[in-house]
């Protein structure tokens, strides 16, 4: 029988798609939340235990029998959760590809913190970075994206959208946190899982379009230095809220290879048509 899974953040849309697939295997998942009622109102049912991971002696408490660990959390909260977990417990920690930007915020300095201390630790584990997720329960990338696109009647994008993108579906990040439980990593690594290929994010927005039943929208290249001058106005109430930084990652290519995740996971993503698909079933 495999031992079960502790899982930290586990009231989140990976943490809740990751304890329903371990459910769905017969294996046992340990939540380990900061916000019970959370966890409960998400449609969590196991007993859940309650560690904030800036609490050190909590945290320690909660996964003090734990074999195995996956963190759903934030990267930067690696150095805490390499400190109170058992030594010997295999670890899968999940990043972000925001950890290449060229325009790095706190998120992706803390994901690339989060990633030296795992490498620097000698643990056995790993830190996944995938791309873009989208098609969780609850996930705002194409439903944010979708509701613009019934809002506007042209897509204003920097360089007309070519910079190219490849997301990756729930699914499939679920199934590498999965496939890479039963791997024995021995030393630790880091690898990116994304979608089978990469596009022009004007694409993408067309594709996005189509699965959501809307009309092919009209794309208008537009300066980044214009469209992040104008990115307060989206705080109307009426339109979806987009950042300068955003924006500014729009212009850098989010392409990457998966040889690491098809060879070592073993898994194949679905391409980006059939995971809409799954998005917008009603479209």
């Amino acid at each position: 029988m495999s031992s079960p899974v502790h899982v930290i953040g586990a009231s989140g849309r990976s943490g809740l798609a990751l304890c329903r697939a371990l459910a769905a295997a017969n294996v046992t998942a340990v939540p380990v939340v900061r916000d019970a009622a959370k966890w409960r109102a998400g449609g969590g049912t196991a007993p859940a235990r309650v560690a904030d991971l800036t609490d050190s002696v909590a945290l320690r408490a909660a996964l003090g029998d734990a074999a195995r660990i996956v963190s759903c959390a934030h990267a930067r909260h690696t150095p805490a959760i390499l400190e109170a977990a058992p030594r010997p417990a295999r670890l899968v920690l999940l990043g972000s590809t925001r950890r290449f930007t060229r325009w790095p915020d706190a998120h992706g300095l803390g994901v690339q913190a989060g990633e030296a201390a795992l490498l620097a630790s000698g643990r056995d584990g790993v830190m996944l970075h995938p791309t873009m997720i989208y098609g969780a329960q609850g996930e705002d990338n194409v439903q944010r994206l979708a509701a613009l696109l019934r809002r506007l009647p042209l897509v204003p994008l920097p360089g007309g959208g070519q910079a190219l993108v490849q997301p990756i579906h729930q699914d499939d990040v679920t199934r590498c946190v999965m496939a890479a439980l039963a791997v024995a990593w021995g030393t630790p690594r880091a690898l990116v899982i994304a979608g089978p290929a990469a596009m022009p994010y004007a694409d993408f927005v067309r594709a996005v379009a189509r699965a959501a039943g809307l009309a092919a929208p009209r794309i208008v290249p537009v300066p980044a230095w214009a469209l992040i001058a104008a990115s307060p106005l989206t705080a109307l109430p009426f339109l979806p809220r987009i950042r300068a930084d955003e924006i500014r990652r729009l212009l850098e290519d989010k392409a990457f290879r998966i040889d690491d995740m098809q060879g070592t996971l073993g898994v194949m993503p679905v391409p980006l048509e059939a995971g809409l698909q799954r998005t917008f079933p009603a479209a």
